[in-house]
C-alpha cells in the first residue's frame, strides 16, 4: 500500500524558510512524478512544483518559482520542498502526491498534508 507522510510544517514569520518532507513507501517509485500542491483557507488545492523520482524534469508554478525548491534525497526515499522568502499568502495546508504516469497529468496517491502558517 503506498503511503505518503508529510512533515515539517508549522509557524514562521514572514520572510522565513521551512523545510517540508514527503516520505514515501509501498512500493517501486521509479518512474514516479512526485508533486507538492497546497490548499489555502476557503481556496481550491493548487499544483506548486513536481519532480521525477530520477530527480530529473522539475517544474514549478510562477507563484513560486525562485522562492521554492523541490528536491529528492534518494537514501531516505524522500522528496523535499524547501520554502524561502516565505509570504503571508503561502499560509496553507500543504501536500505531496505522486503520478505514475510520469506527467502529473493525474495524480493519484497523496498524503494528508501538513499545515503551514506564515504570520506578518
Amino acid at each position: 500500500q503506498v503511503q505518503l507522510v508529510e512533515s515539517g510544517g508549522g509557524l514562521v514569520q514572514v520572510g522565513g524558510s521551512l523545510r517540508l518532507s514527503c516520505a514515501a513507501s509501498g512500493r517501486t517509485f521509479s518512474g514516479i512524478r512526485m508533486g507538492w500542491f497546497r490548499q489555502p483557507p476557503g481556496k481550491e488545492r493548487a499544483f506548486l512544483a513536481s519532480i521525477l523520482w530520477s530527480g530529473d524534469g522539475t517544474y514549478y508554478t510562477a507563484a513560486v518559482k525562485g522562492r521554492f525548491t523541490i528536491s529528492r534525497d534518494n537514501a531516505k526515499n524522500t522528496v523535499i520542498l524547501q520554502m524561502n522568502s516565505l509570504k503571508a499568502e503561502d499560509t496553507a495546508v500543504y501536500y505531496c502526491a505522486g503520478s505514475m504516469d510520469g506527467y502529473g497529468a493525474k495524480y493519484d496517491f497523496w498524503g494528508q498534508g501538513t499545515q503551514v502558517t506564515v504570520s506578518s
